[in-house]
């Protein structure tokens, strides 16, 4: 009987916590996007595919307008399509296209592949690889390269994600450009 009392001061203390007061005690995720950066310079170590496939549930997880969920994800790890589709591309990464149906009026395809593309990103990092997140080639991918990656029919690609394996750490973050400085950034209206 004492036990079943304990317990149930135990959890009624528990239950008293906001979700924000729990959030607040590990500060794990705003120290990775504090941190996070666009690298350059990846390695040819291969990324797992345990890894992947976490990172790959992550961007199906993303939230998105009226959870309509727009998006499909073409994994490439083929180095010889990955050449085609961005330069310096290294053996060993992997290139996530992410795609969208065709926009239509009013559409939030590509905001909602954009918050897949970033829950991806975050998840990468979180295991200490590096992310690159591509636009600039995807007018080439959709012009020509949609029946070599399997793009769906009523798809096209909206964004490319790189996902390896980073060389020489400390260079990379050295080199990093520097962000806008909050003051630029954030306007309160009081």
């Amino acid at each position: 009987m004492l036990a079943i009392a304990f317990l149930a001061v135990v959890m009624s203390s528990h239950r008293s916590e906001s979700f924000s007061d729990l959030m607040r005690t590990d500060s794990s995720v705003s120290d990775l996007l504090l941190n996070s950066f666009s690298p350059r310079n990846f390695s040819s170590v291969p990324v797992s595919m345990g890894d992947l496939d976490v990172i790959l549930k992550c961007g199906i997880k993303a939230p998105s307008a009226a959870n309509r969920q727009p998006w499909k994800f073409i994994v490439v790890q083929d180095f010889a399509v990955m050449q085609q589709m961005i330069n310096n591309v290294t053996e060993g990464n992997v290139l996530i296209t992410v795609c969208g149906p065709e926009a239509q009026a009013n559409s939030t395809v590509d905001f909602d592949c954009g918050l897949a593309t970033e829950n991806m990103t975050v998840a990468a990092q979180s295991f200490g690889l590096g992310a690159r997140i591509y636009a600039g080639p995807i007018a080439n991918i959709n012009a020509t390269m949609k029946q070599t990656l399997q793009i769906p029919d009523g798809y096209r690609a909206v964004a490319v994600l790189r996902v390896g394996h980073i060389e020489n750490l400390n260079d990379a973050i050295s080199a990093a450009t520097p962000r806008n400085s909050y003051e630029e950034v954030v306007t309160f209206l009081n």
